[in-house]
Parts: C-alpha cells; sequence; structure tokens
C-alpha cells in the first residue's frame, strides 16, 4: 500500500468537515467522460501538481469550501480509486499514509495568486475511494470553572459556641472576678480542672443544645434555688439562664456560671464551705469532695440532674432531721430567707479592719474614712455610746453593741437556736457519705458510743472523752484489732507536762506508780506493763491514726457515774469494754466470756476479719427518738468556731459581709 499526501491551506476547518464536505461532493459530481485525462505532474513541479489538482477540484465542486493554507492532508487510497466511470492512475510518493493535522493559532485568510503566476491547469478529478477514518486524539471540550460558595455570614454555630465558651473559661481559670457575669468561686486547682472538662468535649456547652437550655439546667437551677433549705447560702451559687435570643457569648457565659454553681455547690455539700482543720488541728475528718469532672458528667448523665445534685448532701438520718427542725424554726420565726443583718460580724477591737467599720461610722455620725480601720476615733466614739446606754464601756464593737445601735431584740424563747442548728448540719457533712452497715459512732459532747448494724443501734454504752485542755479529736478512721493485756506507753506530751516534773521533785515517783523507764540514746520511754493499774485497762481497740488515740478500758470505772465525763488526755474510755468486743468479735469466736479468760496471760493481739468503720463526732444538738430537739454542752467551744466560720449569727442570720468571707476561703 502506497500513501498520498498533500498539503492545503486548513485555515480553522477542522478535519470532520472536511471529510464530509469532500463526501458530498463527490456523491453530486456528473461522471467525468472517459477521454478526460489530467495529466501527470512532472517530477519537477509536484507542488504545481497539488495545486492544480486543489484548484480543479474547487472548479468542480462550487459547493465546497475552499481549503484553507497551511494544512497538511493524507489520505490513504486502494492501488485502483474509481472516479465516476473511468479509473485514472496516479502515481504516488513513497511516503506512510499518515494523516498530519495542523491547526493554525487564528484562521488565515486564502492565499491569492500573484498577477505574474500563471493561472493553475484544472485539476485532476478526485478519488473517489473513501479513506477508513484514521485514530484522532481529541481532547474534551473546556468545562466552566466550577465556584463553590460560603455565606461568611452565617458560620456553624457549634464552631461559634465552642470559641465563645473557651475565651470565657480562659478569664474563669484566671480569676471568676474575669468573667463578665457572676460565677461561683472555686479554688484555682478547682477552676483549672472545669476547663480541662470542658477541653475534653471539644469546648461544647453542658447546659444548652442548638441554643436552648436543656432540661438538665433548668432542673440543676431549681435545685440550686433550694440550697438554703440545706442550710447553704444561694448567693454562693450564682447562674441564671440567658434571654432567648441571647447570643453566644451571653449563652457561653451562662453555661460556665451553670457548671461552676453546680460544682460548687456539690463541693459545700459536702463540706468544702470550710477547712476543719482551721477551726483546731484535732478536727481532721477526710473529706470527698468531688473533682469538677465527676460532678458535670454524673448531673449530664443523670436522668434527673437535680436528684442528681441534690444526693451530694449528707443522706443520714440525723441530718435530715436537723434539716427538717430547721424548717420548722424558720417557719415559727418568719425568717425564711436568713436575711442579713449588716451589723452583725465577730467583735471588732482595736486594729481590727472589717467591711462594718463604715457603716458604725456613719450611725455613729462620725466623717468617712478612705479605710475601713477600727481606729481610736471610732473607739472613743463606741465607749461613749455605750456610756450613754448604760452598759460597760470597753469600746469592743460586739453583738450586744450592735443589738443597742440597732435596737434589734432577739428571743431568747428556745435554748436552741438556728445558728446552733446551722452549725451541727455543718458537721454533719464531715462524715463519709456511706458510714458502713456496721459502725461505730462516739458522740463526744453526748459521752455516747452507739454501735450501728444496718441503721439500727445495737449496743450502746457511756463513754469517757478528752478534757477542754485536751480534746479528743474528731475523725473517721477504720477499727483494726483489739490487744488484751495491753502496755501503756506514755504520750511524750503527759511525760513532759506531768511525769518529768513530778520525777525531778522524786526521782523514783515513775517505779513508785508501777512504771518502767526505758531510755534509748537521748529518748526517754515510759512503759506501764499489763495488770489492773494499766491505765488501758485489760483491753483496748486500735484503730492507728496520727493523734494516736484510741477506745479503751480504764481501772477509773467510777467515772462513768458523773453526767459531764471529759476527763481522759484524748483517748476514750468505754464504760464496759469486753461487752463491745463481744459484739465486734463475737462472730470469730472470741465472745465475752473467753476474752475475759485472756486477763493475765500476757499481750494477745486479735485482728478483725473485716475492719471496723468509727466515727468520733462531735454533735451538740440532735433530734431525739422523740422527735424533741436536744442541747449539750458545747464541750470545746466548736459551735461558735464554725458558726464564725460559715459568717452566722446565734439565730442563723447571715453576716451583710457574710459570701464575701466565705468565698474568699475558696481562692489559691
Amino acid at each position: 500500500m502506497r500513501g498520498l499526501s498533500w498539503r492545503a491551506p486548513m485555515a480553522g476547518v477542522s478535519l470532520l468537515a472536511l471529510l464530509a464536505s469532500a463526501s458530498l461532493a463527490r456523491a453530486e459530481e456528473p461522471p467525468v467522460p472517459a477521454a478526460t485525462v489530467a495529466p501527470a505532474a512532472t517530477p519537477a513541479e509536484p507542488a504545481n501538481a497539488a495545486a492544480a489538482m486543489t484548484a480543479g477540484a474547487a472548479t468542480q465542486h462550487p459547493a465546497a469550501a475552499p481549503a484553507p493554507a497551511a494544512a497538511e492532508n493524507s489520505v490513504a487510497a486502494s492501488e485502483k480509486p474509481s472516479v465516476g466511470a473511468a479509473d485514472v492512475v496516479v502515481p504516488l510518493p513513497d511516503e506512510p499514509s499518515t494523516l498530519i493535522v495542523e491547526e493554525a493559532a487564528a484562521p488565515a485568510a486564502p492565499a491569492q495568486p500573484k498577477a505574474a503566476e500563471k493561472p493553475a491547469e484544472p485539476a485532476a478529478p478526485a478519488v473517489a475511494a473513501a479513506p477508513a477514518s484514521p485514530a484522532v486524539d481529541i481532547p474534551p471540550p473546556d468545562l466552566p470553572p466550577v465556584t463553590v460558595v460560603i455565606d461568611a455570614s452565617k458560620p456553624d454555630l457549634s464552631t461559634v459556641e465552642a470559641d465563645a465558651l473557651r475565651a470565657t473559661l480562659k478569664a474563669y481559670a484566671e480569676g471568676a472576678a474575669k468573667v463578665g457575669k457572676p460565677v461561683a468561686r472555686l479554688p484555682k486547682k478547682e477552676r483549672e480542672a472545669l476547663a480541662a472538662f470542658y477541653a475534653g468535649r471539644d469546648d461544647k456547652p453542658v447546659w444548652f443544645a442548638d441554643g436552648q437550655p436543656t432540661a438538665a439546667a433548668k432542673a440543676v437551677l431549681a435545685q440550686i434555688a433550694t440550697a438554703e433549705d440545706d442550710a447553704l447560702d444561694p448567693a454562693s451559687y450564682p447562674a441564671a439562664l440567658p434571654a432567648a435570643d441571647a447570643g453566644p457569648a451571653d449563652r457561653a457565659e451562662a453555661d460556665l456560671s451553670l457548671s461552676a454553681a453546680a460544682v460548687a455547690y456539690a463541693r459545700d455539700a459536702r463540706g468544702a464551705r470550710i477547712e476543719p482543720s482551721r477551726l483546731s488541728n484535732l478536727i481532721t475528718p477526710d473529706l470527698a469532695l468531688p473533682e469538677p469532672a465527676e460532678v458535670l458528667a454524673a448531673l449530664a448523665q443523670a436522668a434527673d440532674a437535680g436528684k442528681a445534685l441534690a444526693a451530694y448532701q449528707p443522706p443520714h438520718p440525723g441530718y435530715l432531721a436537723l434539716k427538717a427542725k430547721l424548717h420548722e424554726m424558720r417557719e415559727s420565726t418568719g425568717a425564711l430567707h436568713q436575711q442579713r443583718d449588716e451589723f452583725e460580724g465577730p467583735p471588732l477591737r482595736y486594729g481590727s479592719t472589717d467591711p462594718r467599720v463604715p457603716l458604725i461610722r456613719a450611725k455613729l455620725s462620725l466623717d468617712p474614712k478612705p479605710d475601713q480601720a477600727y481606729d481610736d476615733e471610732l473607739i472613743a466614739a463606741v465607749k461613749a455610746f455605750q456610756r450613754a446606754r448604760r452598759v460597760r464601756a470597753t469600746g469592743i464593737f460586739d453583738q450586744h453593741t450592735a443589738d443597742l445601735l440597732t435596737g434589734r431584740i432577739r428571743s431568747s424563747s428556745s435554748n436552741v437556736s438556728m445558728g446552733d442548728v446551722i452549725a451541727n448540719m455543718e458537721r454533719w457533712r464531715w462524715l463519709p457519705q456511706d458510714l458502713g452497715e456496721r459502725h461505730i459512732e462516739v458522740n463526744l459532747p453526748e459521752y455516747t458510743l452507739r454501735l450501728y448494724e444496718n441503721g439500727q443501734v445495737v449496743h450502746r454504752t457511756r463513754v469517757v472523752v478528752g478534757k477542754a485542755t485536751s480534746p479528743t479529736p474528731i475523725f473517721s478512721h477504720m477499727m483494726e484489732y483489739v490487744i488484751v493485756n495491753p502496755s501503756w506507753y506514755v504520750p511524750p506530751s503527759i511525760i513532759k507536762n506531768e511525769f518529768l516534773p513530778k520525777m525531778a521533785q522524786d526521782p523514783n515517783y515513775a517505779a513508785r506508780q508501777g512504771y518502767e523507764v526505758i531510755r534509748k540514746g537521748n529518748r526517754i520511754f515510759v512503759r506501764q506493763p499489763p495488770g489492773e493499774r494499766n491505765a488501758l485497762g485489760f483491753i483496748k481497740f486500735m484503730f492507728p491514726n496520727q493523734h494516736a488515740v484510741y477506745l479503751h478500758d480504764t481501772p477509773s470505772r467510777g467515772l462513768f457515774a458523773n453526767e459531764k465525763r471529759a476527763f481522759s488526755h484524748g483517748c476514750v474510755r468505754v464504760e464496759n469494754p469486753f461487752r463491745l468486743a463481744d459484739f465486734v468479735l463475737g462472730d470469730q469466736g472470741y465472745d465475752e466470756k473467753r476474752l475475759r479468760g485472756l486477763i493475765g496471760k500476757g499481750e494477745r493481739t486479735i485482728r478483725f476479719k473485716h475492719t471496723l468503720p468509727i466515727h468520733l463526732t462531735y454533735f451538740t444538738v440532735s433530734v431525739d427518738e422523740t422527735g424533741r430537739l436536744v442541747r449539750r454542752e458545747d464541750l470545746y467551744g466548736y459551735d461558735g468556731r464554725v458558726r464564725t466560720a460559715l459568717g452566722l449569727a446565734s439565730d442563723g442570720r447571715r453576716f451583710a459581709h457574710a459570701a464575701e468571707a466565705t468565698q474568699a476561703q475558696r481562692q489559691p
């Protein structure tokens, strides 16, 4: 097979159009006479021959468009192409049968023959054979660009909420005062934990969904509103839902304030309002204060978030009975909302600084001063006022002076005040929520020990507790074992305060009292061996603790006949210890008879199979079996200390600046 190649002008005319035009022209042309034969081109003029062929085709086919210049066509022909009724043999050069299409960048005008040129001769008839269509790579048409438009005026709500919360949390972690709206105050550690909780959920709101408050949010707010029923101050838990049309920033502040309020409420319900050890280093309960993440996760997952929050309050019957009595007292006195008295508070003396000072100065018609110091000028005015009211002119602004200044008359119809009820309710928060199905409680002001099983008292006995100068500590622990025929190692405080002064006067004092003095280097130990004279008696109940106190027997049994039984150095003496041991060890085969049989047979330790919870408590006010409110002696003066720490007057009303004073304890 030989190829036919020629170059023709192709000014923007596509190959498909050209082939279609050629096919149409061939179908319409008249038969060519057999005698008409185009002369073959000479080898010296190949270009002219091609031009002649093109011109002839244009002459015989006027309907066909003239071929543009600068285009090259190569058509494969059969060995014997047919033109009309005659066969024409056209010699072809030895070239490959390839169709090359070159498309110019812009259409070119048809070539015009020069004036000096000789007109081209008529071209030979077109070859009738249609060549096979070659494979041509045709690029796809250009598509219009696709543009995605995002409406920047309506950003993703969750992203905006998260950004607003993140900014609010950052301000809160630095300090509650840096947030625009009031937020419950928490220590720095808890503020950071709150922010970490939100970060763990990609700073998504806890109390809002699709911009609307959840049912849990409303339930928590409702429970916080009842805080006063549990002797808490609602002002310590500021939280509120924003307006319906509030923006993301307002919702973020509302979400944070509700979370902080819920955490503060739960922690206060568990005893976080005051640090007990600040009242006395002998008050060391192990407070189980919940972590922020624990509180928020529990409330978010609860079927009733309000009930879940209320569950942080003490569940003990003694607490619930006091709560009911507090409500009755408020109903009877009309003090339903614990309204504040701006002049109440701790006594003011020279050098005191207190927010009440400007109020007192104004009440006594003194000129205002920029500070809050209880200075000489104010003391002189207070003394003059006291003399005018015919009371002792001490210059101390105490509660009686405040009552005279405000004209307040206090009721003394009951020997139990609301302030003392609230102080005792607070001490219930120092106990674990789970006291143990079987446990021991020793109430120090009552001088009584009780053994409980499944909420019922199964054993009750009298005890002797520490003197006012050597109080029995207040805490909870686990009793682990008992010792029969114990030795007594005299505590260092007793050696220093009692033994050494007496031994200085009488070197044989310890030996005559039956004690052994043991020297180890520069240290002296005084030991009393087992026996009838032993200060611990014949048995002691051990729950190792930081205070080195325990329950034990005593040879001084006559002390139990006294109504007030505060005689010990801090330990608790039990009236009938072997009876108690029978209750706690009877299931291990050690009844009272067997234990007494061990007396005088050397020191013997018996460990419990299961440790027994023991709680040393301090309740001066309680409700007895008949529902009557009972008041006991404030043996160590703790009622007043708790009231002061809570900012309460004796009648339960809060001082004007109590919230600020109490909240300050939460700060780092």
